[in-house]
């Protein structure tokens, strides 16, 4: 699980934002959204233009040097903060699994250029690299003796060039959590559906139509049983058009293809659907949905958070629905808030000792958080 996260001069964050997921309290309620002590669940608040898409971003700077997965490129253009004179963006991660802890650090000038990088395993250094200085790398994983220690290329990631190049003794332990890592990085997934289209970055490369992955995997009985679960009264069958089969609603006699008449809503439905098997069937770590009830109402909104608290996922959406914020849905330590260079959760936003009975948005439209 990813446990905290610190982005400095990205985008729209010039000071250090620090995002710590191991602040929580001893609730009593929601105890589901909380795993082995770190937030599990959370739900993200701000407003506009305080930086809700640019921390997934931030979070999910990693991917473009870590794997081969999809990331898209134009979320990270203007890459440093423009009011800032440093030259490079500094990211630092901390996870924590069952066979240890990571800290991983970098440095980069742009989003494929790497110049500073330490990997810290279970309190040790594993592994660093310093390209603004003429030296050898520092490499201390066990099986990794004879690795040649000069990296120049800024594009290769010191840990990539460790995992590709070695065959590390997998019963070392500092090695499994090294490999843990490698795991969780390569299964964090990113996506939103906003009016701009539908964006994913993470977990997989390339692109799939949802319908036809729908159809090909024979989930359309299932899609329809999903959309009548959350209110979306409908019938669904496959068309043959040609050489394609194509997902239609059954309206009396007629097949209307799905996205001729599809709503806003039920169309991100679609792509939520997409990815929840995904996430079901593929065994997803880290799931971050930007904007996640843009389309969508508020029960409905409320639905999928239920639906996503079930799964054994980390998971942060981002919303401005503060009917979502409610003791019923989550807890005060997993509701943060951005804004003023700082993210925090409404529990530590605040000396008053919030309760399962207190109403935190009628607080938190009071400015009780600060915010």
């Amino acid at each position: 699980m990813l446990t905290r996260f610190e982005v400095t001069n990205f985008k729209n964050f010039e000071k250090k934002l620090v995002l710590d997921f191991t602040e929580t309290n001893n609730y009593k309620f929601n105890e589901e959204c909380i795993a082995h002590d770190t937030v599990n669940k959370a739900l993200v608040y701000g407003h506009n233009g305080t930086g809700k898409s640019n921390l997934g971003y931030a979070i999910f700077d990693l991917i473009s040097h870590l794997t081969i997965k999809n990331i898209n490129a134009e979320h990270y253009t203007n890459y440093l903060n423009a009011n800032s004179n440093d030259t490079v963006a500094s990211f630092c991660y901390e996870f924590k699994f069952i066979s240890g802890v990571v800290k991983y650090t970098y440095t980069k000038k742009n989003v494929t250029t790497l110049m500073k990088e330490t990997l810290e395993i279970n309190g040790k250094l594993f592994a660093e690299v310093d390209r603004e200085k003429d030296e050898d790398a520092t490499i201390n994983a066990v099986g990794a003796e004879t690795l040649k220690k000069n990296i120049e290329n800024s594009k290769v990631s010191i840990v990539t060039y460790i995992n590709k190049n070695t065959l590390l003794d997998e019963n070392n332990n500092d090695n499994k959590t090294f490999f843990d890592f490698i795991k969780f990085v390569d299964s964090m997934l990113f996506f939103r559906s906003l009016n701009d289209g539908n964006t994913y970055m993470g977990h997989t490369a390339g692109e799939r139509l949802i319908d036809q992955d729908i159809i090909e995997h024979d989930h359309v009985n299932d899609f329809e049983k999903f959309l009548n679960k959350l209110g979306i009264s409908c019938k669904l069958d496959i068309l043959k058009l040609g050489d394609t089969d194509i997902l239609v609603f059954i309206i009396g006699e007629k097949r209307i293809p799905f996205y001729d008449i599809a709503s806003s809503g039920t169309r991100s439905l679609a792509l939520f659907y997409f990815w929840f098997q995904r996430m079901q069937e593929e065994h997803l770590n880290f799931v971050f949905i930007d904007e996640f009830d843009a389309f969508y109402h508020f029960e409905l909104a409320k639905n999928i958070i239920e639906i996503l608290k079930e799964l054994d996922i980390q998971v942060i959406l981002t919303t401005h629905n503060t009917a979502l914020m409610t003791n019923e849905l989550l807890r005060p330590d997993c509701y943060f808030l951005i804004g003023d260079n700082q993210i925090k959760s409404l529990s530590n936003r605040t000396e008053k000792e919030l309760r399962e009975a207190h109403n935190i948005e009628k607080m938190y439209k009071a400015h009780s958080f600060g915010i």
